[in-house]
């Protein structure tokens, strides 16, 4: 890794998401000794609720044979006395050797990493960057296709608020994948992401209906209408459930096409998909593991360097 901190995915090399991809595979086949990371803590300072990355983290750094330290909720830390993000950082920096950092507002990642010597990950910053979801995204991916070179993606749902989304986008440029974007045109890609794609050679197209394109993917990752995300209620109303698959959907999928989705799922995947050969999503989760063992392996490693 050429990194101190992983904040965006668009900072990652192809080179760094292979090394990190690389080494989670030896984890799978083999993991480490405990002894290596012994005397290794890593903060967790979620400011937004978190199930799987939260759980995946503390479980990757426990089987590291380090252990982890929980700010815990927000209603019970320092933040509600007014206590600046800058400062948190700087006070949790003295008690550990890494920080997984989750916050509401894009950037905030990006301003603590300039707070702290050590190593700071982005665990989610607002409809800004999911670094460490996108490399699980890309592992799920190469596991299921063998290769990440020249896949068809198709990526659909909430584009414009979908933090995964963005990061995997950028990530997949790095590739040469084709990219196919399917969205009602209000939930379609910010100006600004299209923009960045473009200017990095992304291979990419939109559409507003997923039978353009079903029968052409590798790869379809679907995303949930975030509420949270909605500055307008009425405008989530008329959105949600909108863009829904279910078994019947994937009938012209190719049979090796591999579905897959962040979750958590709402409606937006029917449970007959889970019995198909298609359903990934959960192995998916799953491989948030050995991937978070991976990253922490080596940014903890080049720390001790």
């Amino acid at each position: 890794m050429t990194h101190d901190h992983v904040i965006s995915a668009k900072s990652l090399s192809r080179a760094d998401i292979e090394t990190v991809l690389d080494r989670a595979a030896e984890i799978d086949r083999s993991p480490p000794d405990r002894d290596r990371h012994a005397d290794d803590l890593l903060a967790l300072c979620f400011f937004e609720p978190s199930t799987r990355t939260h759980m995946s983290f503390e479980t990757a750094i426990k089987r590291l044979g380090g252990d982890a330290l929980d700010m815990g909720p927000v209603e019970s830390s320092s933040a509600t006395k007014g206590e600046s993000l800058a400062d948190t950082v700087r006070v949790v920096e003295g008690y550990a050797d890494a920080l997984v950092l989750r916050h509401p507002s894009e950037g905030a990642a990006q301003m603590a990493s300039e707070f702290v010597d050590i190593p700071l990950i982005n665990a989610g910053d607002g409809a800004g960057q999911h670094p460490t979801q996108t490399l699980l995204d890309l592992y799920t991916m190469r596991e299921a296709a063998g290769d990440l070179a020249d896949l068809t993606v198709g990526i659909m749902g909430d584009l414009k608020y979908g933090r995964t989304v963005h990061s995997l986008a950028y990530a997949l440029t790095k590739f040469d994948a084709r990219q196919h974007f399917v969205s009602p045109e209000s939930l379609s890609l910010p100006r600004s992401v299209r923009y960045d794609l473009h200017e990095s050679g992304a291979r990419l197209k939109e559409h507003t209906d997923l039978d353009a394109v079903i029968e052409e993917l590798d790869v379809l990752y679907v995303t949930r209408i975030q509420r949270e995300r909605f500055p307008d209620e009425n405008e989530y109303r008329q959105i949600a459930g909108e863009y829904r698959i279910d078994a019947a959907t994937l009938e012209d999928a190719r049979e090796e096409c591999v579905v897959m989705h962040p979750l958590p799922r709402v409606d937006e995947i029917a449970p007959d998909v889970d019995a198909t050969q298609h359903a990934h999503y959960f192995e998916q989760a799953h491989n948030a593991v050995p991937v978070r063992m991976a990253l922490l392996d080596l940014l903890l490693s080049e720390d001790d360097r």
